[in-house]
């Protein structure tokens, strides 16, 4: 079976899980062909940098997403009207309020604009100067200037609809990428999106043309990065607004485009939902884990010959606002006061210096040197390290540092220190954000988020109680082999994958030749014209008023959007 992988290279990687679950994949199952194509954010990550990191794929293909945008312009008077036509489209859907009773439903005219694109570019190798054209960025204005347009993008400058245009083109540049032929995607057998946002954007493609399944993997939702900020986050509000619009389209398409999507929990999957995405084809599918470099610690934990420091409380993770540390060291304060044995050992994998900065600075304010004695000197009982020093070379070695794990978030994906804690049978405090109530099943404690008190109460008492902290443990561990190993997440993606190719349907007969076949009428003998009047109006409609197709409207999601 031949395998397209669809990636966004090596800057868009599911958080907590970085594209380590891909290279399982490809491993795990080595009976199938891999390929790799990267829509790449960086000069850095050519074909040959990516086959270093992914030696199991059999080829690599990668399209850039940095930098100007290379030539490739549709000529003549009438192509340069259907590209109108298909942007006015694409932007009226981007810029309009949710569907109002009786209006032209929204996804249908995204839809229509996005492949009206596709098939032009297609037609004259590629977009993506019409794109930042002037006549794109006045189509785009008047779309925001329209009766019907959301009040916040009706007063976007010229400078907004400049940053727009741009960022929007380089969503829109894998409309433009040379991968739609024979011998690269029109020879896969499965496309397979590792993310969501434009690395959906071949499949698209490729399911449209060439009935090709499309199967999405979600292991954060994209829609929800770009809420919360994102890459996008320096950019102007309307700018933002519209690129946030453009992602909710796009998810919606995807969503119901796709043969199968596997959200890594359901956190994601009720995103999924709520954007379109129906139950029948959603199958959860947890990230798999490598447990083999725990299974020392947790089986020592579970015999009872391990040494951890049960008076000790060990957070590991990146450093960013995200996370909640400040709360973490409030909280320590009150556990100091019932404990006052206790320790904190935050232990970082990176992220940002000023928020570290902070959190020491508060950690010496709270926490003043102490020392036992006179004559010995004193110790914080916080102490900051980072994994691979010399007293936490590795991840496993942060775990077997305490008795307790603890996360503090105040927002997250799917918990992966928290499912490495598992494995090595420690009992764990988390805050009940993102999916940590599903990974955790009971073998925990959860105490709200922003909820210092609660957090220091929960800490305290399995400090206090080693039998109920072995107890909780050991069934953490005994869940964690159950559900979130490699080779669990490796045989659910096998019966998936032939269940989708097994089910898949051929091609209409007119595109198995050309992934973008002409239209049927151009296959009769003789020059097939409309007549004058009809030849006027043809070349006045939209692009999808004469070579698409309508389709019916979507479902209406629970967040107040069309679908």
């Amino acid at each position: 079976m031949r395998i397209a992988l669809l990636t966004e290279g090596a800057k868009r990687r599911p958080k907590g899980d970085p594209l380590a679950w891909c290279d399982r994949l490809v491993h795990g199952l080595n009976d199938h062909d891999f390929e790799l194509y990267a829509l790449c954010r960086d000069p850095q990550d050519t074909p040959e940098r990516l086959a270093e990191r992914h030696p199991g794929v059999r080829a690599v293909h990668t399209h850039p997403l940095w930098g100007p945008p290379p030539d490739g312009a549709p000529r003549g008077r009438v192509t340069r009207r259907r590209f109108l036509d298909c942007y006015q489209e694409l932007a009226a859907a981007l810029t309009a309020r949710p569907d109002p009773p009786g209006a032209v439903d929204l996804a249908d005219r995204f839809a229509n604009g996005l492949y009206g694109l596709a098939d032009l570019a297609h037609e004259h190798g590629g977009l993506p100067a019409a794109l930042r054209s002037e006549a794109a960025v006045r189509a785009l204005e008047a779309a925001c200037r329209a009766p019907g347009a959301d009040p916040l993008l009706g007063g976007a400058t010229a400078s907004d609809l400049l940053t727009a245009s741009e960022a929007l083109e380089r969503a829109l540049r894998p409309l433009s990428a040379p991968w739609y032929d024979q011998h690269t995607l029109g020879a896969a057998d499965l496309c397979h999106a590792t993310s969501g946002g434009p690395a959906t954007l071949p499949g698209l493609l490729a399911a449209r043309h060439l009935a090709t399944p499309l199967l999405v993997t979600e292991y954060t939702v994209r829609l929800r990065d770009h809420y919360l900020g994102g890459e996008h986050a320096r950019l102007p509000l309307r700018a933002r607004a519209l690129l946030a619009a453009l992602y909710r389209r796009l998810a919606a398409e995807s969503y119901r485009t796709a043969a199968l999507l596997t959200p890594g929990n359901g956190h994601i999957r009720r995103w999924q939902e709520r954007c379109g995405g129906t139950g029948a084809k959603i199958r959860t599918v947890h990230p798999g884990i490598d447990a083999a470099r725990l299974a020392a610690i947790g089986e020592a934990a579970e015999s009872g010959s391990a040494e951890e420091d049960d008076a000790t409380l060990v957070w590991v993770g990146r450093v960013e606002p995200a996370k909640d540390l400040v709360a973490l060291l409030h909280a320590f304060t009150r556990v100091r006061l019932a404990v006052p044995t206790a320790r904190l050992r935050l232990v970082s994998g990176g992220g940002r210096a000023d928020y570290l900065a902070q959190c020491r600075a508060l950690a010496t304010q709270l926490f003043p040197d102490e020392a036992v004695d006179s004559h010995h000197p004193g110790e914080n009982p916080v102490a900051f390290e980072e994994i691979g020093s010399p007293y936490v070379p590795t991840p496993a070695d942060a775990y077997a540092a305490g008795g307790v794990l603890v996360l503090s978030s105040v927002v997250e994906g799917f918990p992966t220190t928290l499912v490495e804690a598992m494995f090595c049978a420690r009992a764990t405090v988390s805050t009940d954000v993102g999916a940590v109530r599903e990974v955790i099943g009971g073998t925990g404690l959860i105490v709200p988020p922003r909820n210092p008190s609660a957090l220091a109460d929960a800490c305290v008492e399995l400090l206090r109680d080693p039998r109920r902290r072995a107890r909780l443990g050991a069934a953490a561990r005994a869940r964690a082999l159950e559900l979130f190993t490699a080779e669990q997440s490796v045989a659910a993606f096998r019966e998936i994958y032939l269940d989708l190719v097994a089910h898949r349907r051929p091609a209409a007969p007119h595109t198995a030749s050309a992934l973008f076949a002409l239209p049927a009428e151009a296959h009769l003998p003789g020059s097939w014209r409309p007549a004058s009047g009809a030849r006027r109006r043809a070349e006045r409609a939209p692009a999808w008023a004469v070579r698409g197709t309508r389709r019916q409207p979507a479902a209406v999601g629970a967040l107040g959007e069309e679908a």
